[in-house]
Parts: C-alpha cells; sequence; structure tokens
C-alpha cells in the first residue's frame, strides 16, 4: 500500500460520497487509476463497506451503554448461543470477546432507560454469569475513522 493508496482512504473515510473523479483529484491521479485502486481495495478487504453515519439522538436513541459481561461457560456452544442473541438485538452495535477480567464487551444504543432493559432482557436470554453496564453521560469523542500514516 503506497501513499495513493493511504490518501484514497484517507479522504474516503472523511467523506464517502466523492466521486471517483473527487477521488482522484485529490491524490492526483487519473479516474481510471483511482476506480482500479479502489476495486482493489475493496479486493483485498481493506475497504469493507460505505455507509451512511446516522446522528443517534436525532433518531431519539439517545442512551449510549457499555455492558460488561462475564460467563462462567467457556464452550463452543455457548459462544454460539451468546453470538446468536446479540446477533438478534437491533440496538446492539458492537461486541468484543476480551482479554482480562471481563469476557465480553458490548456496545448498545437504545431510547432510554426502557429501551436499556428491554435490550438487558433480550442478552439475559444468553445464560450469562454477569452483567454490569456503564452508560454515557457525555460523548467526548467519536470517530469512525481509522489512523492512517501518510
Amino acid at each position: 500500500m503506497d501513499r495513493t493508496d493511504l490518501g484514497i482512504l484517507a479522504a474516503m473515510q472523511e467523506d464517502a460520497t466523492l466521486s471517483v473523479g473527487d477521488l482522484a483529484e485529490i491524490v492526483s491521479i487519473s479516474k481510471s487509476a483511482c476506480w482500479r485502486r479502489i476495486q482493489k481495495l475493496e479486493e483485498q478487504g481493506v475497504i469493507r463497506g460505505r455507509v451512511t453515519l446516522l446522528n443517534p439522538g436525532a433518531l431519539d436513541l439517545s442512551l449510549t451503554v457499555f455492558i460488561a459481561i462475564k460467563t462462567n461457560q467457556h464452550n463452543e456452544n455457548w459462544a454460539q448461543q451468546f453470538n446468536a442473541v446479540t446477533e438478534s438485538i437491533p440496538g446492539v452495535m458492537e461486541v468484543y470477546r476480551m482479554g482480562g477480567d471481563v469476557d465480553y464487551l458490548v456496545k448498545a444504543v437504545v431510547k432510554g432507560m426502557p429501551g436499556y432493559d428491554a435490550l438487558y432482557q433480550e442478552l439475559i436470554k444468553a445464560d450469562l454469569y454477569d452483567v454490569s453496564a456503564s452508560f454515557v453521560m457525555e460523548e467526548l469523542k467519536q470517530t469512525t475513522a481509522l489512523p492512517l500514516r501518510s
């Protein structure tokens, strides 16, 4: 991956609606060369997709919660059940298997405390050992842009 690829990626992270022509101009290459590079980055899995980022508050999804989960069942069947449960809950945005004191960390966005309670009722169907939630009071920084060297 060279400086041109990194420039394309940086510009796309900033604004995924840029046309190939605009991207080509930003990195100083032809449209066809830019298009080929984008296709190659997609084929390599560097570009996973292109999305529109929404404002949760504008959609009445005012509560972001981080849920720390511990399990006493470290087996494939439980892991598959947990994955199925978290995949089925619309408010669950991210799920991570962790090292350390917590087994899983879940990020969810819901409509206030009643929304969290409904999510919790669905989540415990995965037969959890211990659940602890932390609620976001203020978002200080949030980005989807990965740090690229250029």
